[in-house]
């Protein structure tokens, strides 16, 4: 992010104090302190100032544009002061040459070896994935009263060179919009666009072109990438935090619960409407497509997103290798800042079918630690992963109501953990700052590893 955007945690509650306070429109200082009577029209009411308590109505309405000024702020996620001081030396000028050991850093080998210390090649290619996610918030559109407003700014041909990347040798092959599947009320009908938009731009499809980056890379890269929250509903649904079935996949197990994901994830990959395909139908359809041009060569897939992205990524990684007939040999995801997808069947599930999943965790990132609960069975090996938060040693028949509750979450993949204290450039840990994308590339620059997290550039 380069403006704030508060994380998921405190979505609900912005959005009722919005709601209380957001005008219709602003009136000028002049028309509140006028001495006859003069309407003030608010979402849901009206108010009338009059010359006995002109000052006071004044005074009030000031403090109520000023707080639905700084509300609608952190709706953007580009330009945070605070990370404005942030050393970088993204993308390279002479970026290494992976050649055929490109299938170790798309984890094949599960980056053993290549996260501590970091290796320095696997650092750049997070980085450069990074900015793949980053130019889908600069592409975004969050301006609420723009008419456009949830749709992509900028052309398909020339988004990412008018996003900042310039020269990465990929090409646009597809925009994706993810829609809600919750249903609105009709009086919600009444409410202003920004509130109701169900369906909205979340992302692309792109594709290496370039012979020169290809010969780089050892292979033809498929590139996905996603944004993170951006709209009310996507909001609410990161609120419905209980697991839910996953289609299709039943259980191997008696009394085993089966696979299970957020129902709230799930709902925003998988619905759609009649003018607004699913994101799901629009992926499958992508991928298919580019298989059938370019299976016959070395082709990878990497699934890329921050925050809700991390987790649609994880949902898309996952429903690729289970359902195309004609899937990438090798589907790696690189989520940042991710919140908890699923439970432990669905772990397993990921690992059986070769996905590899690298998560880049900041410590001091909350929305990391959600949603639900994770309980670590002990006859279960957590291989690759030794930062999952265990409740440990807690009797058996607590274990089973937290697995009644439909909240015991389980961790995927292999884990980059980073630390916000680490940096000498954060004076601040406040949620936001924590958990926005140009941290973590920050944090993910400068880590050398766990004896020595941080080293400034130079």
């Amino acid at each position: 992010m380069h403006r704030i955007r508060k994380p998921d945690l405190f979505l609900s509650s912005r959005l009722s104090m919005i709601s209380a306070v957001r005008p219709r429109t602003q009136v000028p200082a002049a028309a509140a302190v006028a001495p006859k009577r003069v309407p003030v029209r608010f979402c849901c009411s009206t108010v009338n100032s009059t010359t006995q308590s002109e000052r006071h109505d004044s005074k009030k309405l000031a403090e109520n544009v000023q707080t639905v000024k700084h509300l609608e702020s952190l709706l953007y996620p580009i330009h945070d002061t605070s990370a404005s001081s942030f050393p970088y030396r993204f993308m390279p000028a002479t970026p290494a040459k992976l050649g055929k050991k490109w299938m170790e850093y798309q984890g094949v080998r599960n980056w053993d070896g290549l996260l501590d210390p970091l290796d320095d090649n696997l650092r750049r290619e997070i980085l450069r994935y990074g900015q793949f996610v980053e130019a889908t918030y600069k592409s975004f559109d969050f301006d609420p009263s723009s008419p456009s407003y949830g749709t992509c700014l900028f052309p398909r041909r020339s988004l990412l060179e008018r996003a900042g990347l310039p020269e990465t040798g990929y090409r646009l092959t597809r925009n994706l919009r993810v829609t809600s599947g919750i249903q609105l009320p009709c009086w919600m009908e009444r409410a202003p666009n920004w509130v109701a938009t169900q369906s909205s731009w979340i992302g692309y499809v792109a594709v290496c072109q370039d012979k020169g980056e290809i010969s780089r890379l050892g292979r033809r890269d498929v590139v996905i990438a996603y944004r993170g929250t951006a709209t009310c509903l996507e909001w609410l649904e990161n609120l419905r935090a209980t697991l839910t079935h996953l289609p299709g996949a039943g259980s191997d197990d008696v009394g085993s619960c089966g696979p299970m994901v957020e129902s709230g994830f799930l709902s925003l990959y998988t619905s759609g409407t009649a003018g607004s395909p699913s994101l799901q139908h629009m992926v499958r359809q992508e991928i298919s497509r580019l298989m059938q041009a370019y299976g016959d060569e070395p082709l990878s897939l990497t699934i890329t997103g921050h925050s809700l992205g991390a987790a649609l990524a994880t949902l898309t990684a996952y429903d690729i290798k289970t359902t195309m007939e004609r899937a990438p040999e090798l589907v790696t995801v690189i989520s940042f800042g991710g919140p908890r997808v699923g439970n432990l069947r669905f772990r397993q599930l990921l690992e059986k079918q070769g996905t590899k999943v690298l998560r880049i965790v900041n410590s001091e990132d909350v929305i990391t630690k959600l949603p639900g609960f994770v309980i670590n069975d002990s006859n279960d090996e957590v291989p690759y992963n030794h930062s999952i938060h265990v409740a440990a040693g807690l009797p058996s028949w607590i274990q089973k109501r937290v697995e009644e509750t439909q909240l015991m979450y389980a961790e995927v993949g292999r884990e980059l953990r980073l630390s916000s204290r680490d940096s000498p450039y954060l004076s601040s840990f406040n949620v936001a700052t924590c958990h926005e994308l140009k941290t973590y590339l920050h944090l993910v620059d400068s880590f050398v590893s766990s004896a020595c997290p941080f080293k400034a550039n130079l």
